[in-house]
């Protein structure tokens, strides 16, 4: 019996704010893979370990969570006034398809520091000493992110005293823009980021119910509803939800129906294979509640409570492209974000989540009766934790 021997792959595996993934150059990869389709996802697949039907992940590099079943393929961009086109590609655990539909904006911490160090920024742009400003295409979305990275002795500097709620360690700040980061979408909006035309909807959910939401298409497809309205405070921890079935499933059946009014598919069945998005989450006014780190965060401390799905769990803490969902909405008046956070016009709100608090703010203006938002900024921080090379069997892809 013959036998294929792995190949070996360059790469790094970097935290990003509160993901991990597998960074690849596109040059790396092997030629296949070097192209959209089958023998990349498969690939990738195989790097992270999926699709596990034990749901752990245990033959790859995935964690066996959304926020660490991720790959990311970075290559020099080709249009102009960027430096470096960024591919992120969120892995199912436990069934075979890369969602490709959005951004990581955790990740996006991490894009202008590996850009750095690899060689796909221009080095005349690198200072020795000072910040580096990355100029990233988000070739998902379509969407440009400004990474400012702090550069010591001509190196990306990682460590420093920036503290990130969900990430044990301190870490040098990398802090971020994402640019017009409204989507275009794809429902009755006609351009808008709100899809519906409306900052509220009520959204019927058969078998289930019908609820205010938000839906907006800024940073990511998200969907907002009120805590109280599906039962909740506002201040759960994970195993509140994740350990409850027929909560999650609650979820995704609003999720499902939620994406048809979004306009992001046509039947809730196309759900199942679109579970990176959109997101759904809940908000409510602030109250204390104690972290999933045992930390005291005081209704004080923040301007509402936020919690979140991803990939049908509830978040150990919030994910980046989520948090520009929430600064975006926050800053328009009468979203329910907004008025979770008591309403009126704001630039910024820091909001509770399972691990701790998170600021996060928008540049939002109404011009002729709709809604833009020029920019949304947050910090973030990034370590690389292994480099070298992944190996996967050579019949893998």
């Amino acid at each position: 019996m013959s036998h294929v021997p792995q190949i070996k792959i360059p790469a790094s595996y970097i935290r990003g704010g509160t993901s991990k993934g597998v960074f690849f150059r596109l040059q790396d990869l092997p030629p296949a893979a070097q192209v959209p389709g089958a023998a990349r996802d498969a690939l990738l697949m195989r790097v992270i370990g999926s699709p596990d039907p034990y749901g752990k992940q245990i033959d790859g590099m995935g964690g066996a969570t959304s926020s660490t079943s991720k790959t990311v393929i970075l290559s020099r961009s080709s249009r102009a006034d960027h430096d470096v086109d960024y591919l992120f590609g969120q892995v199912a655990i436990d069934s075979a398809f890369v969602d490709w539909s959005g951004n990581c904006g955790n990740l996006s911490a991490a894009v202008g520091p590996f850009a750095i160090s690899n060689g796909l920024v221009d080095p005349d742009r690198v200072p020795l000493n000072g910040v580096c400003t990355v100029r990233i295409w988000q070739a998902n979305i379509s969407k440009t992110i400004i990474a400012h990275v702090t550069i010591t002795d001509g190196q990306v500097q990682e460590t420093g005293d920036f503290e990130l709620d969900g990430v044990t360690f301190p870490a040098a700040e990398v802090q971020l823009e994402f640019l017009d980061p409204a989507d275009e979408g794809e429902g009755d909006g006609g351009g808008s980021m709100f899809p519906t035309g409306n900052l509220v909807d009520d959204l019927d959910v058969p078998g289930v119910g019908t609820f205010k939401v938000t839906m907006i298409n800024a940073g990511i497809p998200a969907i907002f509803l009120n805590a109280e309205a599906i039962g909740y405070t506002g201040a759960e921890l994970q195993d509140a939800i994740n350990s409850d079935p027929q909560a999650l499933a609650r979820f995704e059946t609003i999720r499902a129906h939620g994406a048809v009014r979004m306009g992001l598919i046509k039947h809730v069945d196309e759900a199942a294979k679109r579970q990176h998005t959109p997101k759904v989450a809940f908000v409510a006014a602030p109250r204390d509640y104690i972290s999933s780190s045992g930390k005291q965060v005081a209704a004080g401390d923040v301007d509402l409570l936020v919690r979140a799905m991803s990939m049908g769990k509830l978040h150990h803490a919030m994910m980046g492209t989520a948090a520009v969902a929430i600064g975006t909405a926050a800053a328009i008046p009468g979203t329910l974000v907004n008025l979770a956070a008591g309403g009126g016009e704001r630039s910024a709100v820091r909001f509770g989540h399972p691990s701790g608090t998170l600021r996060v703010g928008a540049e939002a203006r109404l011009i002729d009766g709709e809604w833009s938002v020029t920019k949304a900024i947050m910090s973030r921080s990034a370590r690389v934790l292994m480099e070298g090379w992944v190996r996967v069997p050579g019949d893998a892809f």
